[in-house]
């Protein structure tokens, strides 16, 4: 039996918190794009990663984007045959394969950036500026002290 300081209330609990507010922003996000230009969650984390670098691997969306490794191929798959995504062999690592938007990826995602910074624009209004910017300090604080191997569920 637990006593009162080992209880665990869920709804108190900030790592459960913490995950069912990004499950709720994340699927409130998608339902932006996902019904105007068939885009998942997934491929649009793959489209985001890829129009803040040049040429990626496969494996650094993986772990920069906290996604498994399974959903990051099936995604870039998906984005390949759509045309959206560009793959090539790496010059110095041959065993590497880069990828890139290619200008229909980009025009694609230059479409969906207004509506995912209107998303965030709406969901931030129910702060006040400073809360928002108080917010994203937290939230880099946190994730500068919590190690980078995890890998998302969604």
């Amino acid at each position: 039996m637990l006593d009162d300081q080992q209880t665990l209330l869920l709804d108190d609990f900030i790592p459960y918190l913490l995950s069912v507010l990004a499950s709720r922003l994340s699927v409130g996000l998608a339902s932006v794009y996902e019904q105007r230009f068939g885009i998942s969650i997934a491929e649009w984390r793959v489209l985001a990663h890829l129009s803040s670098n040049q040429a990626v691997s496969t494996r650094e969306i993986t772990a920069q984007a906290h996604m498994d490794k399974s959903k990051v191929s099936r995604a870039v798959a998906r984005l390949e045959e759509a045309g959206l995504v560009a793959k090539r062999v790496n010059i110095a690592d041959r065993r590497l394969v880069e990828l890139s938007m290619t200008r229909k990826g980009q025009r694609l995602f230059e479409q969906i950036v207004p509506l995912a910074l209107d998303y965030q624009r709406r969901v931030l209004s129910n702060l006040t500026p400073d809360e928002g910017e108080f917010l994203r300090e937290i939230i880099g604080r946190l994730l500068s002290k919590l190690p980078s191997t995890s890998v998302d569920e969604n």
